[in-house]
C-alpha cells in the first residue's frame, strides 16, 4: 500500500510540474537592439529644424543668425555620423550628441527671442 501512495503522489508532483511550466518564447524572435540607432537625436534634430524655419518664416532669425545655427545642425549631424562609424554609439557618444544638442536649442531660443526682427518672408 505504501508503494501505491508513493507512486501515486510521484505521478501527481510530475504531472503538475508539467503544467506549471511557462512557455518560453523561441530565441529567434527576439531581436537585438541596433547599436548605431538613434532615434531621439534623429527626433530632436528634426524638430530644431522646424524651430529654425519657424523662426525664419516669422523673422525671428536673421540671415546671419540662421546661417550660425544651420552651421550648429550641421557639426552635430557630422558627429553623429562620426559616432556611428565604428558601428556602435556608445553612452559617451550619446551624451556629447545630447549636450550638444541641448547647446543648440537654448541659442535657437536666445536667436529667436532677441530683438533683432527681420521682414517675414512670405509663404509662396
Amino acid at each position: 500500500m505504501k508503494i501505491q501512495t508513493l507512486i501515486a503522489a510521484l505521478a501527481l508532483t510530475v504531472g503538475a510540474s508539467a503544467f506549471a511550466q511557462v512557455p518560453i518564447a523561441p530565441i529567434t524572435s527576439i531581436t537585438p537592439k541596433d547599436p548605431t540607432a538613434t532615434a531621439k537625436i534623429d527626433q530632436r534634430q528634426a524638430n530644431q529644424q522646424k524651430r529654425i524655419d519657424q523662426g525664419v518664416a516669422s523673422g525671428a532669425l536673421t540671415p546671419k543668425e540662421t546661417a550660425k545655427l544651420e552651421k550648429r545642425e550641421t557639426k552635430i549631424a557630422a558627429d553623429k555620423v562620426v559616432a556611428k562609424s565604428d558601428g556602435t554609439v556608445t553612452k559617451a557618444e550619446r551624451r556629447k550628441l545630447k549636450r550638444e544638442e541641448n547647446r543648440a536649442s537654448k541659442a535657437i531660443y536666445k536667436q529667436k527671442h532677441d530683438a533683432q526682427k527681420v521682414t517675414p518672408v512670405a509663404a509662396k
